[in-house]
């Protein structure tokens, strides 16, 4: 019986050991019930227990829920990544990374009054909440002291504020007069005024991971300024324009905050904006001296919001309810796959809160959760957080987003772009190398054209050298680089190159895919409040900056002095500017990843779970899957990779269950398959009906040096009297003389066998008072005496 797919096996025990690593206290709770019965077997035995445990498994994502009687607001602050549900004179927090259902919330006393914005500093010794459009009130949780910020002018309001990692400043407040850049006092009992940026400011947005703050101005709020404030100091990008279409001739339409959306892909910060006269979504690459727009994006709804997950760019059409996906790597300017819905996964009633909040318990939590199964999709109450954080409002839940790799890749037919897009995926890297094993596999069964095949093969093996090249491949085996003389005759090699890029993200800890195959790229992870009544975000996205702000690293963005030599994006008919020769990108300076993940596939994981197992399952002429592995073979040779010898050794198959012996002689003498122990074998095995065969079998061991190999199969061919003449010359001892002087014996030739005798007498010292010596001294005398008589 033929053995399971090790790609589909391995996939299927990374989905049950996570089910078991999510669901290990009912599964162990049903196992002992079922163990206390047993040998007794009734109907319905444990239904209970298993009911519970099935509910687990269905919902590998399980919700973390807020259950806070009296909650007046929920702000989501992403530089410290906390959820936060403010009462009347507390709050309550939870962290969202790592993310942990059973995580128990921290509370903090706070005075009574009105919340426009609360947010905690990035070393959680501090806590601001903004009172009014006036005034900051500042709380030290260790010794509990309070002081207020108010503005010095009536004339002016604060728009927001937010906490930094720059040495310059500790705490930003965004005026309608610019910026005023703080620093804490030693006894942090007040503000010390360290820098103000003069401009006149409509609205703002910020986010942490970028570090970048944008401030809109002018009658139409199309004229941005930014500025990037971080660890290495304080960037001030040049003023820019957004695009903007006109619905009439004397109209001016306003932009607002809600259309602008930060974000960050593949370590580069951009800015989307959305015109909705022109029902497109701009995107703008920031540079140091430059803002330059890199194209645009078609939208098909009044209404869109947009999500970053591992550096994929999702785009929800909420009026038509699906995400469309785009990859601002790569060069294509259409989306990755066609449009795909959402799928809301771990809303199980079974998983109310571990912590008893508020002397509330957990039945009477659960008992209120009924309504949780009739989620609406995009629903009125659904605030989306850059870059994958969605808040269901009505629900009380915020979701976060993942993708399903498998329903986008069943939703594409070009091979190739989904394999790139594949081996780019960083966060579910040993799912997306599966699927990329799995779709290669599919295309050769299927037979499809050889230079379609080549290009998908190209894109794996540029991927495996890239991921050398920067250190991110993490195989068992040792990787090696091959000489480029050896495959040079491989003809019409041409090399696909894959553009470069220092990625510095610093992959966030998360719950894996599940596997499902249903076509949809949400899975979840949850929180729920105890009031839906209660429960609000705050409204302007513009004034309370605790909602639009982009769930992200602590560690600090900066400017790389470098430029980037990668092809830029250019998602629309809209060409990108270039920019000047001496800008350089605006980028994020992570913390390099202590266990660096990759997709890559190396040409061992091809030649296992590809060619070996098309082979068993391809019938009749084996010619396709030779030029198949030819074409492995020119690609390999251009990245300069060193080919596992099985690859060669099932191509020396092939070539003999064919019988194209002539053929094989050419890839041999040419170089196309490489010398090796193992190859040699191979030709011996598979050239017993072929001479020449053979005989290149034989060539290749001495090529190799193999002499005790060599000398081996002399002997067992017959020919041991060369076999001694060419392990005297190549001072070959390994070999036993039993083996010489059976064979000379077998040739039934009394000369050979005492040429034999006296050879091994001359050369291996005190071989003559061996047994060896005298048995065959004895078969020799015999033989003699038999001619004789």
């Amino acid at each position: 019986m033929k053995e399971k797919n090790p790609t589909v096996a391995a996939s299927s025990t990374s989905i049950f050991k996570q089910v078991l690593l999510t669901c290990s206290t009912q599964a162990k709770v049903y196992g002992s019930c079922v163990a206390a019965k047993v040998p007794e077997v009734e109907r319905d035995m444990c239904l209970k227990e298993f009911v519970e445990l099935r509910n687990c498994m269905q919902n590998v994502y399980p919700p973390l829920r807020c259950k806070i009687p009296g909650a007046r607001n929920v702000f989501y602050d992403d530089g410290t990544k906390q959820l936060i549900v403010p009462t009347s004179d507390q709050v309550f927090c939870w962290k969202t990374t790592p993310f942990n259902p059973n995580a128990t919330p921290s509370s903090d006393l706070i005075g009574e009054g009105p919340i426009l914005s609360i947010r905690y500093s990035l070393n959680l010794k501090l806590l601001a909440v903004q009172r009014s459009p006036y005034e900051v009130q500042i709380q030290n949780r260790e010794s509990g002291d309070t002081f207020t910020q108010k503005c010095r002018s009536e004339s002016e309001r604060i728009l927001g504020f937010f906490w930094t990692d720059s040495p310059t400043c500790d705490i930003v407040f965004v005026k309608t007069s610019g910026l005023e850049l703080f620093l804490c006092s030693s006894g942090i009992r007040s503000l010390q005024l360290a820098e103000t940026k003069k401009l006149n400011v409509s609205w703002y947005v910020y986010t942490h991971e970028s570090r970048l703050v944008l401030l809109a101005s002018g009658m139409q709020c199309k004229s941005l300024t930014g500025f990037q404030i971080s660890s290495v100091g304080i960037v001030r990008l040049p003023r820019f324009d957004m695009a903007m279409a006109k619905s009439e001739a004397n109209s001016k339409p306003v932009l607002a905050a809600e259309d602008i959306y930060i974000i960050t892909v593949y370590g580069r910060i951009y800015c989307l904006q959305l015109d909705k006269i022109a029902m497109q979504l701009h995107c703008y690459r920031f540079y140091r001296d430059a803002v330059i727009q890199q194209g645009s994006f078609p939208v098909y709804s009044n209404k869109i919001a947009v999500s970053v997950v591992d550096n994929v760019l999702l785009v929800h059409q909420v009026d038509a309810k699906v995400v469309i996906i785009y990859d601002i790597f790569a060069d294509s300017q259409g989306p990755v796959s066609a449009p795909l819905p959402l799928l809301v996964r771990g809303f199980s009633r079974s998983n109310a809160a571990a912590s008893q909040l508020m002397g509330q318990n957990v039945e009477g939590l659960e008992g209120k959760d009924s309504n949780h199964g009739e989620t609406v999709i995009y629903g009125d109450e659904w605030v989306f957080l850059v870059p994958d954080l969605i808040c269901d409002i009505a629900n009380g839940v915020l979701w976060k987003i993942h993708l399903d790799l498998e329903a986008i890749s069943s939703s594409s037919s070009e091979v190739q772009e989904i394999l790139e897009f594949l081996q780019r995926r960083k966060l579910e890297a040993n799912k997306a190398k599966l699927l990329c094993l799995a779709m290669t596999r599919t295309i050769i069964l299927e037979r499809r054209p050889v230079p379609m095949v080549a290009r998908a093969i190209d894109v794996l093996v540029n991927s495996f050298s890239l991921s050398i090249k920067t250190g991110k491949h993490q195989a068992g085996s040792k990787v090696e680089r091959g000489s480029t003389t050896s495959g040079s005759s491989v003809d019409g090699a041409i090399g696909k190159s894959i553009s470069q890029v220092e990625t510095f993200e610093k992959s966030p800890i998360q719950e894996s895919g599940s596997g499902m195959h249903d076509k949809s790229i949400v899975k979840s992870s949850s929180f729920t409040s105890d009031s839906e009544d209660n429960v609000s975000f705050a409204e302007n996205r513009g004034k309370s900056k605790n909602v639009d702000l982009s769930s992200s690293e602590q560690n600090g963005g900066n400017l790389v002095g470098t430029d980037v030599s990668v092809s830029e994006a250019q998602p629309s008919v809209v060409r990108p500017k270039d920019p000047g020769p001496g800008s350089t990108p605006l980028r994020i300076d992570e913390q390099q990843e202590s266990l660096i993940t990759s997709a890559a596939i190396s040409p061992d994981d091809l030649c296992c779970f590809v060619f070996a197992s098309v082979e068993e399952e391809m019938a009749g002429d084996a010619s396709y899957l030779v030029a198949i592995i030819v074409e492995f073979l020119r690609s390999a040779n251009l990245e300069r990779l060193k080919v596992p010898s099985n690859i060669y050794v099932l191509m020396i198959q092939l070539l003999a269950r064919n019988e194209n012996y002539a053929e094989l002689g050419l890839f041999i003498t040419n170089k196309i398959i490489e010398p090796s122990k193992e190859v040699a074998m191979q030709l011996l095995a598979s050239g017993r009906q072929n001479f020449q065969t053979k005989k290149l079998s034989l060539d290749m061991l001495r090529e190799l040096a193999l002499h005790h190999d060599y000398v081996l199969l002399l002997v067992q061919d017959g020919y041991y009297l060369e076999a001694l003449r060419y392990a005297r010359k190549t001072k070959v001892n390994t070999v036993q003389p039993s083996l010489f002087l059976e064979a000379a014996y077998a040739s039934n030739d009394s000369q050979h066998l005492a040429a034999v005798l006296r050879f091994f007498s001359d050369f291996i010292p005190g071989f003559k008072s061996t047994t060896e010596y005298q048995t065959y001294g004895r078969c020799l005398a015999e033989m003699n005496t038999v001619v004789t008589a």
